[in-house]
């Protein structure tokens, strides 16, 4: 059984810059190079450590972003929480066997004005150090606890200074979504690169891996029924389908969105290519979950699909269907944590480790069986 994130930093003790082998920094990055192998454990602390606020929180992030740099093939380095005197700044370093280099800046959100020319110094630093042999070997990379799509600051930031063939941006969801892949043998360090690095006249390589994957890819079903007694009741297409819904990758927003969406509009977006908005019907089902946060509302599906702005959609052009819900019920101050012991109950997981690879299950909306949706809208 996993041990809670709290419960590890409380054990570590007070994250800083103390230097020696046996101090609260050394304690946790050890608990997390010999503990936490599997993606989805490595998940399940980000998304807790996403939920608190502070010091030690912002620094146990900074530590579990340069860890994941491993699970994606990287050789890394840790850096410091605060700057000092004669040392360079870096969060984290991570090194591919080939050479490339990517020097890693954490930020928990994008709230405050950050300046570029930080990180392009850390850069800089060690190539003058010989750590790094150029900026041809090596990028800049931003990586964001808790994007906000509608501000993009950082992105803004690097296109307005230039600094695209220098700087990347990547939120923790999708660098987690990457390791998935590259755990699930769907992606390989090589394909990592290709999408982290500057563009290179060669498109073939990102063609490839997305060939790869649409090759892969399995078609979203519910888990077959078990054989039952001819007495049993035979289930129609006409019959209600259950629906799980995720919303974003940032938490508070996520809740804020479903809060305003479901709990007060009384309706729900889907994309055009949600395979979703094709089969859901009146009388369904559809459960909401707040990536980062659990499942925090279920509803009833009270029409299908149609195409139509919504003035309470954010980003209404990129979700143009919409549906209309009944019988609404929201508990975001009481949420269903997608934790380990419970995606181990889900038929979804079934035959699946529930601490290996679990972003999958939360990347579409998706049907699930009844079975699923009674444990994620339970309040027990």
């Amino acid at each position: 059984m996993m041990i809670s994130l709290k419960r590890i930093l409380d054990l570590a003790g007070r994250l800083d810059d103390s230097p020696g082998e046996n101090t609260p920094r050394e304690r946790f990055r050890s608990y997390l190079r010999s503990n936490v192998m599997e993606v989805g454990q490595l998940r399940d602390y980000i998304e807790e450590c996403l939920g608190e606020t502070g010091e030690q929180p912002s620094r146990a992030l900074q530590d579990m972003v340069v860890r994941l740099g491993e699970l994606l093939g990287f050789d890394v380095a840790y850096g410091r929480y605060n700057g000092g005197r004669g040392e360079v700044g870096f969060d984290g370093l991570w090194k591919s066997p080939g050479g490339f280099s990517l020097v890693i800046e954490v930020k928990t959100s994008e709230t405050y004005a950050i300046k570029t020319s930080a990180l392009v110094g850390y850069v800089d630093e060690l190539i003058s150090q010989g750590v790094i042999p150029g900026w041809d070997h090596a990028l800049g990379l931003y990586v964001v606890g808790r994007p906000d799509p509608q501000v993009r600051q950082l992105e803004n930031a690097i296109i307005a200074e230039k600094r695209t063939h220098q700087l990347r941006v990547a939120s923790v969801e999708s660098l987690l979504s990457l390791a998935e892949m590259v755990d699930e043998q769907e992606a390989t360090h090589e394909d990592v690169l290709a999408i982290l690095r500057p563009s290179t006249p060669d498109v073939d390589p990102v063609v490839d891996l997305l060939a790869r994957l649409m090759a892969r890819r399995e078609p979203d079903t519910l888990p077959k029924p078990a054989l039952a007694p001819s007495t049993e009741k035979v289930v129609t297409a006409d019959e209600p389908t259950c629906w799980l819904a995720p919303v974003g990758s940032n938490g508070s927003k996520a809740t804020e969105i479903i809060r305003s969406l479901v709990g007060v509009g009384r309706v729900f977006a889907l994309g055009d290519r949600s395979p979703a908005r094709r089969q859901m019907k009146e009388n369904d089902q559809i459960c909401f979950y707040a990536c980062g946060v659990g499942a925090v509302a279920h509803a009833r599906i009270a029409s299908r699909p149609e195409k139509g702005l919504h003035a309470e959609v954010p980003i209404p052009e990129k979700y143009p269907w919409g549906i209309r819900l009944g019988d609404v019920h929201l508990y975001v101050e009481q949420p269903k944590v997608l934790n380990a012991k419970v995606r181990a109950e889900l038929d979804a997981f079934e035959g699946r480790n529930p601490e290996g690879s679990w972003g999958w299950f939360l990347k579409m909306t998706r049907r699930i069986s009844p079975k699923d949706f009674e444990i994620l809208t339970s309040r027990g």
